[in-house]
């Protein structure tokens, strides 16, 4: 004698039905050893009465909507800042809590998932926990240069970059050449800019910023060694100005981040006519970036982090 077993869930339905369909148990019997409720059988053969096998397929139990789903006036809202800033979703949980609009980061990272606004293919980064030095504003500037993608009117331009590590606040300047007098210049009007006193600097040893590796200093020929014009400003200002390993710069690092962050967001954004529209467009680019809210500074601005810091005193 052999038994035919179900092979799946809709047989297993269809062979309790089928004893009431056909008559050979009353429904009362089968109630008594139907392995669970009344209400379930009734509804099986309810289903099997109207559409036959396929109804007693087994259906989705996940709820077709979702009470607290996300409204769609704040999705495209999430989107339309995604297209516009290049955003993270983190960011954008930033900029929409300011607009009043609590939305979790995980939530927006789905939105923009959905909406195909991010890469497909992710690296897992390993995290590495570092030790991060609380310091004030002005306790150390890292300065350093970068090539303007590309020529404007046949011509090169150098933009300077100084940048707080404490507060991330940054100031921009384009110059036509990279000398030490345009060095020297730059940080005088770095002091003036920046509302904290400035009481040390960090610059890679090229030759616009220290005559370290190069020049008359290190000559053994050269019977008067050579200070450089940046050094002679920092000493009279009573400014320590340090120094990168070479070849290391990520010593450097809050300045290299910032330039890849004009590279990507600013100079493959835009196009120059001249040399003044270049120089109005990075001003309007530096108010921007020191408006920007930085994970690395938990949400906030630098211009909000100047507020929050306790100022160093010119003693």
């Amino acid at each position: 004698m052999s038994i035919n077993m179900p092979k799946n869930i809709q047989e297993e339905r269809l062979r309790w039905v089928l004893m009431v369909i056909e008559s050979k148990v009353r429904l009362k019997d089968v109630i008594s050893i139907f392995p669970y409720s009344q209400r379930t059988l009734k509804r099986w053969l309810k289903e099997y009465r109207t559409k036959g096998k396929d109804g007693l397929i087994p259906k989705s139990t996940r709820p077709k909507t979702q009470p607290n789903e996300t409204s769609i006036r704040i999705k495209e809202r999430i989107i339309e800042l995604r297209k516009k800033t290049k955003l993270c979703a983190l960011k954008l949980h930033w900029r929409l809590e300011k607009e009043n609009l609590i939305v979790p980061v995980s939530t927006i990272g789905k939105i923009l998932k959905n909406d195909g606004l991010v890469r497909k293919y992710r690296v897992k980064k390993i995290k590495y926990k570092y030790i991060k030095a609380e310091r004030l504003p002005g306790e150390l500037i890292e300065i350093d240069v970068k090539y303007v993608p590309g020529r404007v009117k046949n011509k090169r331009y150098y933009q300077y970059t100084a940048i707080d590590t404490a507060s991330r606040w940054r100031y921009l300047k384009i110059y036509e050449e990279q000398s030490n007098y345009n060095s020297v210049s730059f940080l005088k009007e770095v002091i003036i800019k920046f509302q904290y006193r400035v009481q040390a600097i960090k610059t890679d040893n090229g030759s616009v910023f220290t005559n370290y590796y190069m020049g008359k200093g290190k000559r053994s020929d050269s019977p008067i060694p050579s200070i450089h014009s940046l050094d002679i400003f920092c000493k009279e200002n009573n400014i320590i100005h340090y120094l990168i390993d070479p070849g290391k710069p990520a010593q450097n690092g809050c300045v290299e981040r910032s330039h890849r962050e004009d590279q990507q967001k600013f100079y493959e954004q835009n196009k120059f006519k001249n040399f003044i529209d270049l120089q109005r467009k990075i001003r309007i680019w530096n108010n921007y970036y020191n408006n920007l809210e930085h994970c690395g500074l938990s949400g906030k601005t630098p211009n909000e982090m100047l507020k929050l810091k306790v100022p160093n005193v010119v003693s």
